[in-house]
């Protein structure tokens, strides 16, 4: 009974279109109100099915957020419904896409569109809401956990959810920690899927850019069946979103860099890119001497080093890295998704659900920077000529005029030179994903009466989600050593390998001086393919009961209790040669890690007052949650709410919580894994052997800063030094549970009662979330600032510069910054959510409007214990003001609909800014609207044709170049906040069998 009468209600709430801010009961009042929304066939298919059923189908509901099932159900913190039509209309092949949209979400951590240079993960799809981190925010399926996408997070791939599958998505926000346990610290993302359905849906779709990429195709086939004693459904699809590149669009051609990091100055210069700005690490190479660097021209002549750049992959002095990069990866989704309930008896079900998806994602970036520090990491030198027999014996691959022109730097007698090059003959550095994720949930539902009649359920589920990745464009770097150092052969033949056993085991020498003059036997000793197996597992068992066990003068004291039991387990195993740092990167060990947790939780709702005066309805809500975990023990939360109907036009709610987050497996264990940061000031650069400055005496105590500053007057930058910054993200196996204390208070104003307003919502939430011990990465430009203006020396072992070679000007630079979490001293944000919707007969059709704000009046994090606040509101990626704007009208057949996307001004990171002693907010990123559009028409009640446009009138992303915080690197914007990729169009049919 409780299955059939839930049923009934999410198709009821199907036909309310997106209720912003409104509750189910009020979804329920809107049915026919925002029935437009619907797209023909889907429409009529909702309104057959709304009719057959009893004026009884709101008894019992359960709403995110509440475990209690009762009659017209509403929760107490602010919910937002997304209905299967409003997914439908986006034209969207991945639910990410229309979750940006809605203001209270922040920029996704990944994303197609920012992920290519991820180490694993790329093109997995992730949100954010508040823009706490994707770990604070819980995605569930029908009420239940789903297995992560990314080893090591709780974050689940959107990619592997069937978009047509979906009946409808509620986005609770707040703490909700005490009715769903750990990582709902920001809120809940509740994924209810379809059930109850008869028949086949499909639905057939492609599409691509105005510049003819980004690729789209899309087919999926529903089908079920269902009758009293139950039901089964299924669903197939495949889609397939294609690559963009980065020299497709103007705006990411060719390497750029931001004028402002090259000359301080006016704040206006900020976004006048140096364009082209060139990769130093040329294919033809770079070699310095005592006195200087000299490359090749085309010809092979030498000549020396100039900053001007070249062009393509073959230019004299320069490498155009945008030309391999990418903006959008290419991503092929295979997904099945299932459901189903059997009567055992009129008082019991069971029930089932299954997933499978399979994910093919491709990335491609340049071909690998190589610096003689990467196979000599010691001295950065690399040997000119070998000892043999006592005798100084001449590289014969070396040429004569480098070799006169350098000397023994690290004396060991030999001749040494520094080269940087890139690896064109080796190619690109490419990676293959096929990322799997399963999952099936079984139990048993239904009533049984003791004393009062419960509503129970049981469930246990297991999900796992594995990548395989396997790659190329790495070398070997101890057979690279072996290859460099040659000697003539014998009676002076060809060049062989030094080291009589590196020949033995098919050492090939190797030569590095020119275009294309790597031999393919030498290439085939030195390359080294890559691979990469993660593996998240996820098992749990849980159960709950409900029931309204006593009647009070103001209505039914409802009771929920329940507990869980989780497991959670990932790894990470890369290929012998990461592992052992022979790939020219640092030592990537394996990670695995696994922990356990058993809860217990019970809430009440207690209605406390009822048809007095200015009260028509007042309840209390409460919940507590105690969990016990492997890794850090004991963790409480809780939450207490009220609802406060104060006429019958105006409620009132609001929630206080206390919510926790234990560290997730990555934050405990991850070994040090490779990153590539932008936007960072180093502030050792323009330090003398006499300045005095903050920074300057640490800044010289580094030898690398000590050689650079003799060899130049100051401490100086290269191209390649600002190009070349990378670091490794570590996990803290001491880290303890983080708690997150939310308030949220709000109104929600439906003034049925005024006729030319009754059908008009309008809601205001105030909201306020504090996260004490927050777990978080200490920024990298906050290391720097630490360890050099001697606050926090430990901080310097998170910091590598090169090595102090002669004639090398990188000497000293930054060559790695690394980071690791911690449980920081904190992380704050408040603000404001606005919404509202109307929709009335307008003329001959129905007209609808939705509108969702968010204004986020401060937000910021505490890196350590005791530091100064570091604010993120307002900057990118975190903007101020958002706001989403829906408008439809339906006519007979056809169906038109708009939607608005606003962000608002934002600034570039205050941290940045203050290296080069400019005011926070002083530099702007202009606001964007982008504006998407569709049309349907209903060819029968069975067939509608749709064709749709995102980003319609080609809305350009700011230009946030490299160099900047917050760029996405082959984009030249914050590619997971702007769109990069400009107007899309898509075309589709869906036909009801």
């Amino acid at each position: 009974m409780m299955e059939k009468v839930l049923s009934r209600s999410i198709r009821l709430i199907c036909l309310g279109g997106v209720a912003f801010g409104v509750s189910t009961a009020y979804a329920q009042e809107m049915q026919t109100q925002n029935g437009q929304n619907q797209s023909g066939a889907v429409q009529q298919q909702a309104e057959a099915a709304a009719q057959t059923q009893p004026s009884s189908a709101m008894q019992r509901v359960e709403v995110t957020g509440s475990r209690i099932a009762s009659p017209n159900a509403e929760s107490p913190s602010p919910l937002q419904v997304l209905s299967a039509a409003d997914i439908a209309a986006s034209g969207a092949t991945n639910l990410q896409q229309v979750l940006l949209e809605n203001p209270t979400m922040g920029s996704p951590a990944i994303s197609r569109t920012n992920s290519a240079f991820q180490t694993a993960s790329v093109g997995v799809a992730t949100v954010d809401l508040r823009n706490l981190g994707r770990s604070r925010t819980l995605v569930l399926v029908n009420g239940r956990r789903f297995v992560s996408g990314i080893p090591g997070e709780a974050s689940v791939d959107l990619n592997s959810i069937p978009t047509d599958f979906i009946e409808r998505v509620e986005l609770l926000t707040g703490g909700a920690s005490a009715a769903y346990g750990s990582d709902a610290v920001a809120g809940v993302i509740n994924i209810i899927t379809k059930r109850n359905f008869n028949g086949v849906m499909l639905d057939a779709q492609g599409g691509q850019s105005s510049k003819s990429d980004d690729l789209k195709r899309k087919f999926s086939a529903t089908f079920g069946v269902s009758n009293d004693d139950g039901y089964l459904m299924g669903h197939l699809g495949f889609s397939r979103q294609g690559q963009v590149w980065s020299r497709d669009r103007e705006a990411s051609a060719v390497d750029q860099y931001s004028k402002m990091v090259l000359e301080t100055g006016d704040p206006a210069d900020a976004f006048t890119a140096v364009r082209p700005y060139y990769s130093s690490y040329a294919p033809q190479g770079r070699f310095f001497h005592d006195t200087g660097s000299y490359t090749y021209d085309a010809n092979g002549k030498e000549i020396p080093w100039s900053t001007n750049g070249g062009a393509g992959g073959a230019g004299a002095t320069g490498f155009n890295r945008s030309f391999y990069r990418s903006i959008a990866v290419p991503v092929d989704r295979y997904l099945f998704a299932t459901n189903g309930e059997l009567k055992i008896n009129e008082k019991h079900r069971i029930f089932m659900e299954g997933t499978y998806a399979s994910s093919k994602v491709s990335s491609t970036i340049e071909p690998f920077a190589l610096g003689a520090e990467n196979i000599y990491p010691t001295t950065g030198q690399v040997p000119a000529a070998t000892l043999v027999n006592g005798a100084l014996v001449k590289n014969p691959l070396v040429p004569q005029y480098l070799y006169d022109r350098i000397s023994d730097t690290d004396g060991d007698g030999i001749p040494d030179y520094y080269f940087t090059r890139r690896l064109s003959e080796v190619g690109t550095r490419s990676s293959m994903a096929d990322r799997d994720t399963f999952r099936f949930v079984t139990g048993l539902k239904g009533e049984f009466d003791a004393w009062k009649t419960w509503n129970y359920e049981v469930y246990g589920g297991y999900g796992q989600t594995k990548e395989a990745q396997q790659s190329t464009g790495q070398v070997n770097v101890l057979n690279f050593a072996n290859a460099l150092q040659a000697i003539p052969g014998e009676n002076g033949g060809a060049p062989v390998c030094a080291s009589a056993d590196a020949r033995a085991q098919g050492c090939v020498p190797i030569n590095v001086f020119g275009y294309n003059s790597i031999s393919p036997a030498a290439l085939a000793y030195v390359t080294a393919p890559g691979s990469l197996l993660t593996s998240t597992t996820q098992k749990l068992v849980g159960g709950q009961v409900n029931s309204e066990i006593w009647d009070l003068p103001a209505g039914p004291l409802g009771v929920a209790a329940g507990f869980e039991w989780r497991k959670e387990y990932s790894s990470a195993v890369p290929d012998a040669l990461t592992q052992a740092g022979l790939n020219a990167g640092n030592a990537t060990p394996p990670t695995f890690g696994e922990f356990t947790v058993k809860e217990v939780f019970v809430e009440t709702r207690v209605p406390l007052l009822k048809g007095i005066p200015f009260v028509k309805e007042l309840s209390f809500l409460g919940a507590f949650r105690h969990g016990d975990y492997s890794s850090v023990g004991s963790a409480n939360s809780w939450n207490a709410g009220f609802e406060w109907t104060v006429v019958d036009d105006v409620k009132l709610r609001g929630t206080r919580s206390l919510s926790t987050r234990a560290p997730n497996i990555s934050e405990l264990y991850q070994a040090p894994s490779q990153d590539f940061p932008s936007g960072l000031n180093d502030p050792c650069i323009g330090v003398t052997a006499t300045s005095t400055g903050a920074y300057d005496a640490l800044c010289r105590a580094a030898p690398g800063v000590a050689a650079n500053i003799a060899a130049n007057g100051k401490f100086t930058q290269t191209q390649a030094d600002l190009q070349g910054i990378s670091g490794y993200n570590r996990g803290n196996p001491n880290l303890a549970a983080e708690k997150g204390r939310s308030t949220t208070v709000g109104v929600v104003w439906t003034p049925r009662s005024i006729a030319p307003l009754k059908r008009f919502t309008f809601t205001a939430d105030y909201f306020n979330i504090k996260i004490a011990d927050a777990i978080v990465s200490t920024p990298r430009q906050f290391t720097l600032e630490s360890c050099y203006n001697g606050s926090n020396p430990t901080f310097c072992q998170f910091i590598t510069r090169r090595p102090a070679a002669s004639g090398n000007n990188s000497a000293g630079s930054l060559q790695y910054i690394d980071t690791a979490v911690s449980n920081s001293g904190g992380l704050v944000t408040e603000g404001i959510d606005l919404t509202a919707a109307w929709n009335d007969r307008v003329g001959p059709g129905r007209l609808s409007t939705k509108l969702a704000y968010t204004y986020v009046k401060k937000g910021y994090t505490v890196p350590l214990p005791g530091a100064e606040a570091d604010p993120f509101a307002g900057e990118v990626g975190a903007a101020k003001n958002k706001a989403l704007f829906d408008i439809g009208y339906k006519w007979n057949q056809l169906s038109v609909s708009a939607t608005m996307t606003y962000l608002g001004r934002s600034s570039l990171d205050d941290q940045f800014l203050a290296g080069f002693d400019l005011a926070p907010n002083s530099i702007k990123v202009g606001s964007r609207t982008y504006t998407d559009l569709q049309a349907s028409w209903a060819l029968t009640k069975q067939a509608e044709l749709y064709f749709g446009m995102n980003n319609a009138f080609d809305q350009k992303a700011p230009p946030i170049i490299t160099g900047l915080p917050g760029d996405s690197t082959g984009t030249e914007t914050e590619a997971g906040t702007y769109d990069p990729i400009g107007r899309r169009w898509y075309a589709g049919i869906r036909v009801k069998l």
